[in-house]
């Protein structure tokens, strides 16, 4: 009977326990670049840094592959915050009209074990075109601030004023760049230049 009820206890145990993601992420000197100047453009509009977060790293690392592998973004009316069919995520097509925002919002908590909502910003192409090209981290920061609504991320301007960012993500593959934004601290801590 002790034996049933230990097993029992144990099962129920088991069930409400969420599965960790176990997940690796580095970053490229470039990826560090990019999210140095990020940082440096935020103290020269005297915003505080934001902690470079494993979870939105390896988020944004993931996306950039998709992006370029994939180009979920070269369907009719989809941009670059769209996922394809062809990972272990839910794909969708994002609209210029924010209709399928959650897709974007919800892939941290698909992804890894990040509990708050992400919020992307992407830079690049998928046209045939710029396939050998490679993006810098001064030329996709400089198009973000040309941007308003990426800039209003970035400098919490906008919409974005009552966001404090407690994480930030960044992956720039070949032709793209995107960063991830978070208002939760990443429980999984940060992430560091690979070896």
């Amino acid at each position: 009977m002790k034996q049933l009820v230990v097993i029992s206890l144990f099962i129920a145990f088991s069930l409400n326990i969420k599965a960790q993601k176990n997940i690796t992420a580095c970053l490229s000197k470039d990826e560090k670049k990019l999210y140095d100047l990020i940082m440096e453009y935020r103290k020269e509009h005297k915003l505080p840094a934001i902690p470079i977060s494993k979870s939105l790293t390896y988020v944004a690392q993931v996306h950039c592959k998709d992006l370029f592998d994939n180009k979920p973004d070269k369907k009719t009316s989809c941009n670059a915050h769209s996922w394809s069919d062809k990972g272990s995520w839910t794909a969708c097509c994002y609209t210029s009209d924010h209709k399928r925002a959650s897709c974007m919002w919800n892939k941290p908590r698909e992804l890894t074990n990040y509990k708050g909502n992400g919020y992307e910003i992407a830079f690049g192409s998928s046209d045939d075109y710029f396939e050998d090209y490679s993006t810098a981290p001064e030329v996709a920061l400089n198009g973000w601030k040309k941007s308003t609504g990426h800039n209003d991320v970035i400098l919490n301007k906008d919409i974005w004023k009552s966001h404090g960012w407690g994480a930030i993500g960044v992956a720039i593959y070949k032709n793209h760049s995107v960063v991830w934004f978070g208002e939760e601290a990443d429980e999984d801590g940060t992430v560091d230049v690979c070896e």
